[in-house]
């Protein structure tokens, strides 16, 4: 450790007022206690053995109120803002579960509402693809019912008006023939036979 010049001689200078006052009969202490008659130890306080049994002493009796105030006031407290805050937790606890429990139920009821909905939906919906398919089948039928209805209809008066058609045509051919015989013979033929040579002709 360096010390300076300066540091030196002011130490040297307190060493000489320190031996001289304690010729004079006074010591200064770092503390300026005078001590009379020069008997001071330079021993620090608590490591004077004369005073280790008051040291002693007082700590007990320092160690003993503190112990009392801890076992009586600061520990009861500090147990039962602990009790509380267990207590608290356990409360929180038990509300967390039963709410979990709670929860857990009312998502296997909706689970099993969602199953049943959808069970129904699809029963429900067979039963209209059926119904409409029943319906479907029931107009077709009825559809073509109407249909072979108004054909067969149709088929017969295609039938009337053929025959009718066919009278027309040979009672036409009958005139035309007896026309013609009387242009080109200049005589009358009888309708019977000309009837005849018309159906001879048709054959």
């Amino acid at each position: 450790m360096f010390v300076t010049a300066a540091y030196a001689q002011s130490t040297t200078t307190e060493g000489a007022e320190t031996t001289h006052d304690a010729a004079a009969g006074e010591v200064h202490t770092e503390t300026g206690v005078a001590h009379e008659g020069g008997h001071g130890s330079g021993v620090f306080p608590p490591f004077d053995q004369s005073t280790f049994a008051s040291q002693l002493l007082w700590l007990a009796i320092t160690f003993g109120l503190f112990y009392v105030l801890m076992s009586k006031v600061i520990l009861p407290r500090i147990g039962a803002i602990l009790e509380a805050r267990s207590g608290t937790i356990a409360r929180d606890l038990d509300d967390a579960s039963r709410a979990k429990a709670e929860a857990d139920a009312a998502i296997a009821a909706y689970e099993q509402d969602l199953a049943v909905a959808r069970s129904k939906g699809n029963a429900i919906a067979g039963e209209a693809r059926e119904a409409a398919k029943a319906k479907a089948n029931a107009d077709r039928a009825a559809v073509e019912a109407d249909l072979n209805g108004k054909i067969a209809a149709a088929e017969v008066r295609i039938a009337d008006i053929k025959a009718k058609a066919l009278a027309d045509v040979g009672s036409i051919a009958e005139e035309t023939a007896a026309a013609v015989v009387d242009q080109l013979i200049g005589g009358k033929a009888t309708k019977a036979e000309i009837a005849a040579a018309v159906k001879a002709t048709a054959k």
